[in-house]
């Protein structure tokens, strides 16, 4: 069982961030008690993981698995755009940071366990296509695939013409 990070480690770790947020055209949350218990979150999941995993996100401790939510995550720069504060809120707009706005809940944009396996699984298939030694053709008006180096004359499930085919793959 680890100790909490003193103090001194959390006051460092939020210099650090605000040095390089600056530096980067980004801006710390000005809730001071807010971004501390953040940066303090930033240090537990450090020391639990080995790496900074976003603290307001269920990290698996399997780096490879989570790359996508170590701070600042993959989804900063989007919820910044869309949402003037990236999820956890510790990266704000300069609307936020002048009080002119407020951080307001920010919905989950990471897929869930589920939706990555999927994704994974549609790049595999995608790379073991790309790989044929025929292109594959896609009928337009019903969805036959076929592959061969060039588009049936006739679709032999609605006798659409060749031109009514696309190269899908």
């Amino acid at each position: 069982m680890t100790l909490p990070p003193s103090l001194s480690e959390v006051g460092s770790l939020y210099q650090k961030l605000n040095k390089e947020a600056e530096a980067s055209g980004y801006l710390l949350n000005p809730d001071m008690e807010f971004t501390k218990a953040l940066c303090e979150s930033l240090l537990i999941n450090t020391a639990r993981f080995g790496y900074p995993a976003c603290p307001c996100r269920l990290a698996t401790g399997k780096k490879e698995k989570d790359l996508d939510i170590i701070c600042p995550c993959d989804y900063r720069d989007l919820d910044l755009a869309e949402h003037e504060a990236c999820y956890c809120a510790l990266y704000v707009s300069s609307k936020i940071k002048s009080g002119a706005l407020q951080a307001k809940a920010i919905p989950e944009r990471r897929p869930s366990e589920t939706e990555r396996l999927i994704k994974n699984s549609q790049e595999k298939a995608v790379a073991n296509f790309a790989s044929l030694s025929h292109p594959v053709w896609r009928c337009k008006v019903c969805g036959y695939l076929c592959a061969r180096d060039e588009a049936p004359e006739i679709c032999p499930i609605c006798k659409a013409t060749r031109e009514r085919f696309e190269r899908f793959i």
